[in-house]
């Protein structure tokens, strides 16, 4: 289970993971998990039913008194060939400890590649320790590092690296003491593609280097 998270909003974490779910979904059955709430819009596709004063998605199963895992499974939507994603139900996924570690626990379990969108929601954390990879989103901003200090250790970092910023990869990873796996440039092609709904038929280039997590 590939999860991957952010210390401050606005550091790509739910572009960063769909693109990792697209690029794996190349190599066999992958599972997009998303409980931050921004994956239908990043990758351009239906949110799920609206049914007034009911929750869907993930909202659902966790609603419930006493979940069945495999439930799971008739709440997921196809995305391309190869790739379902889960969706949290309308913004970031409201739970407990107890149910996220149980959530984490079937995820973990899971044949098919699956990776997690966690957005930069604390409450989150417990699924962090089903991680097989965890990986932190992050820009080479001083804030978002401190931020980043006081959640759980990364095992790998993302870096979407602005023009005319003064720390370096480098310093990302020593400050966090993990390894920079890949360094995304920050340019407006992926916000034109993610804006125009295009994501899904056509990656840009850049983003391939998550191919890393291949």
């Amino acid at each position: 289970m590939l999860c991957f998270f952010s210390a401050k909003g606005g550091a790509g974490c739910s572009v960063v993971a769909a693109s990792t779910a697209l690029l794996l979904a190349d190599l066999g059955p992958t599972l997009l998990v998303d409980l931050a709430g921004d994956q239908p819009d990043v990758l351009g596709v239906s949110a799920g039913p609206v049914d007034a004063g009911s929750p869907w998605g993930l909202a659902r199963w966790v609603a419930t008194s006493d979940p069945e895992p495999d439930a799971l499974r008739w709440l997921e939507r196809p995305v391309v060939d190869r790739l379902v994603l889960l969706a949290s139900g309308g913004g970031a996924l409201r739970a407990g400890p107890e149910r996220l570690h149980l959530l984490a626990g079937l995820l973990a379990g899971d044949p098919r590649h699956v990776v997690v969108d966690l957005g930069d929601h604390e409450h989150f954390d417990p699924v962090l320790a089903h991680a097989t990879r965890s990986v932190l989103v992050t820009r080479p901003c001083y804030v978002a590092l401190s931020r980043a200090r006081s959640r759980p250790s990364p095992d790998e970092v993302v870096l979407v690296d602005e023009p005319h910023r003064a720390l370096t990869a480098n310093d990302v990873s020593a400050v966090l003491d993990a390894p920079v796996t890949a360094v995304i440039p920050y340019e407006p092609r992926v916000f034109r593609t993610v804006d125009a709904g295009l994501l899904v038929s056509r990656i840009p280039r850049s983003l391939r280097r998550l191919e890393v997590f291949r």
